[in-house]
């Protein structure tokens, strides 16, 4: 098939790409590179790859991009609570009216599989699993813009949402900012954390699985069209206290205390269900604990110290 990936070369393009392309898939890639990464440089071996540098936004470039088409992938979006609060016109324009243009651009034939998140739900009922059928109510701008670029995705006929939970894991594109991802990292090379509101719950996910999420969404699409589905690890709907006692068993050397004031900025706090997923046939392959153990393995290569003497 001919796809169309926007954001292509962030952190979960840079996984997602290589593997469409390895499958037999033909990618063009559209990215602005606001983060100078290089992520996408072993995709040019292949004939079926074409790379452009250009903005989501450009409504001319877009439609000539999106009418060669089969499917197109919107990862492009300003990701985090922290990051649209930085720059809220950006995270309005990216997040949710390039998704919008996006729709009025495809055809009814052309498919749209977009990831949102499943932050969405805000804070949820006290031991209540959300489901796709629970009111939405995002708290932060970014689960705001997200909710309505999936409510204009969904309101297409050909069109699957997957509602992600907290990713983790390494990419080339690499993201230290993520819960996961940051408390492994501060494990192992601060060996402390402080954490604010340690009782909040979410649910995670590691990136290969999200990838693999996208690919059985592409062969299983006229039975799952016009839906959304959570997508996250049925056994991690867990506290960030929860999730520090787990990497700690990896990390024995890990200290984490919770501050008794402050407050943490992304309020989210809720436990997911992922039935309607599983019940396509989809099932992770990558448990919380392996995924720490990739992260260890990284993080003996990475070290963020750009502004540092050691």
């Amino acid at each position: 098939m001919k796809i169309l990936i926007t954001g292509a070369a962030g952190y979960i393009g840079s996984v997602l790409t290589p593997t469409l392309l390895s499958l037999g898939h033909e990618v063009t890639a559209l990215d602005n590179f606001y983060f100078r990464q290089n992520s996408l440089t072993d995709c040019c071996r292949y004939n079926t790859f074409q790379m452009v540098r250009g903005d989501c936004r450009d409504e001319s470039l877009m439609k000539s991009l999106v009418t060669k088409a089969d499917v197109v992938i919107p990862l492009a979006a300003l990701v985090g609570a922290p990051m649209c609060d930085g720059d809220r016109v950006a995270a309005q324009t990216t997040n949710c009216d390039a998704v919008a243009m996006l729709c009025r651009l495809t055809s009814k034939q052309q498919w749209v599989i977009m990831p949102v998140t499943n932050s969405g739900y805000g804070i949820g009922e006290k031991d209540k699993h959300c489901t796709e059928d629970t009111p939405l109510r995002p708290l932060s701008l970014y689960g705001i813009t997200k909710v309505k670029a999936e409510e204009a995705v969904l309101q297409r006929e050909n069109s699957i949402s997957f509602r992600l939970a907290t990713v983790f894991g390494m990419s080339p594109r690499m993201r230290l900012d993520l819960l996961v991802n940051d408390f492994v990292y501060r494990a192992m090379h601060d060996r402390a954390v402080v954490i604010f509101e340690g009782h909040f719950k979410r649910n995670y996910i590691h990136i290969q699985d999200v990838v693999r999420a996208f690919v059985h969404g592409l062969s299983n699409f006229e039975k799952m069209k016009g839906r959304p589905y959570n997508a996250g690890l049925d056994d991690a709907n867990l506290s960030k206290l929860e999730l520090c006692a787990v990497i700690q068993k990896h990390l024995p050397k890990f200290v984490y205390l919770e501050a008794p004031i402050g407050e943490d900025p992304d309020k989210r706090d809720y436990i997911v269900s992922n039935a309607r997923l599983a019940a396509t046939g989809f099932m992770t392959e990558w448990s919380l604990d392996r995924g720490i153990v990739e992260l260890m393995k990284g993080y003996t290569i990475l070290r963020n110290s750009v502004y540092a003497n050691v």
